[in-house]
């Protein structure tokens, strides 16, 4: 049996023993270990020295935005009335494959909404952080940034560094030290990961 060996479910793998284990996506009945999945057979060594077979699959859960859930989008356009981004992740689950999202003029803050110019709050290329509102018209999800725990957390300058938040509605370039508008997102401390 080989490292990349397919199999089905229901399709008997190794006969089972002492030094022989069933891992992830297997079961035993009468000796034998079957898979429960369809995948690739996967062999370790366990550390008391025994032999665990497992079942690996390539197949992800889709995870789908849920109303009032949080996500990261991406701006791809921006217009006077709205902006609109493809959702790349939902919570801290990265998505496979990203839905389309829209930040209505009227959903970017909870006050002064009339005020509100689309071009000095998101540029396309920033990531956001927003909440979901509902789903809306063709088949796109209604997203609000009217908190301040959401809204810009990452943008590029026209000089092509990172740029740094500066007060809740600008953000300056560290190489050139220009500042741009945006609505700017207060990151709360649990939702900032540090890789060490």
């Amino acid at each position: 049996m080989s490292a990349s060996s397919i199999c089905i479910p229901g399709q008997r793998i190794a006969r089972q023993s002492e030094d022989t284990v069933g891992g992830h996506g297997t079961y035993t009945r009468h000796g034998f270990l079957y898979s429960t999945l369809a995948g690739y057979l996967k062999e370790t060594r366990l550390s008391d020295g025994k032999k665990q077979i497992s079942v690996v699959s390539d197949i992800h859960h889709t995870v789908v935005p849920s109303e009032s859930a949080i996500v990261t989008a991406k701006v791809t356009s921006v217009t006077p009335r709205f902006c609109k981004c493809v959702i790349m992740s939902v919570g801290k689950t990265p998505l496979k494959e990203y839905f389309r999202g829209m930040i209505r003029k009227e959903d970017v803050r909870a006050t002064e909404k009339d005020k509100v110019e689309m071009y000095k709050c998101f540029r396309p290329g920033d990531l956001v952080v927003a909440r979901v509102l509902s789903i809306g018209d063709a088949q796109s999800y209604l997203l609000s940034t009217a908190e301040n725990e959401l809204g810009v957390v990452s943008a590029t300058s026209e000089a092509g560094a990172i740029m740094v938040p500066v007060s809740w509605c600008k953000m300056q370039c560290p190489k050139t030290l220009a500042e741009e508008f945006r609505k700017v997102a207060k990151v709360q401390p649990q939702y900032i990961e540090y890789n060490v």
